[in-house]
């Protein structure tokens, strides 16, 4: 019984992430999700108290930058160099390969919707860690760069630009073969030398 109520619930998470990011929070309601689901429509309730809810649930069961995931990596975001490096491949990683989910943040913080607490509440720890390197590691002379505002845009710029990439298809092909999985490390190294740091480094 307990791994049915499992089931379900991480269904219906699945099913609200897919049409959030298709069709937005305000044009999903709970019976397309419970439809997609399979799901009875009373179950939204019962499991999570409501659409708002099953949103905040969403980025707790998805989203990667939790709090247990920064303490299982202090020894590494104790280094200035090496915890930017993971900090950077994660975000590439996450919004090359939780499309979804990425593409529900940039809605609502296009949209300034009223969920921008929830958004924020899973975002602010992994800005404010990447913001906490970059002034330790300019501190300890890791990094070069004249002003941190621009050295934060330049970070975020660099690994979300894949994402802003799709109006210019007519110039490279996101699908190309070995893309998916070099890019990551290929924007981690483009922000390193933007910073100043070697590659051998």
């Amino acid at each position: 019984m307990e791994q049915a109520e499992t089931d379900v619930k991480i269904r219906i998470l699945k099913s609200a992430k897919r049409l959030f990011a298709k069709q937005g929070f305000e044009g999903t309601s709970v019976r397309q999700i419970c439809e997609e689901a399979g799901a009875n429509v009373a179950l939204v309730s019962y499991h999570f108290g409501g659409k708002e809810k099953v949103f905040r649930a969403i980025f707790e069961h998805f989203f990667p930058g939790t709090p247990e995931a920064f303490k299982e990596n202090e020894a590494v975001l104790a280094d200035p160099v090496e915890g930017l490096r993971l900090i950077a491949w994660e975000i590439v990683k996450f919004t090359m390969q939780e499309k979804e989910l990425s593409d529900i943040v940039q809605q609502e913080l296009t949209l300034q919707s009223p969920r921008l607490g929830v958004v924020f509440s899973f975002l602010n720890p992994v800005w404010l860690t990447v913001k906490d390197l970059l002034v330790r590691g300019k501190a300890r002379g890791d990094f070069r760069y004249e002003s941190l505002t621009s050295a934060l845009l330049m970070v975020f710029g660099v690994a979300l630009s894949h994402k802003r990439f799709g109006n210019l298809e007519h110039l490279a092909d996101l699908r190309e073969e070995d893309f998916a999985e070099n890019y990551p490390e290929q924007a981690v190294r483009f922000i390193m030398l933007g910073l100043g740091v070697k590659a051998n480094e």
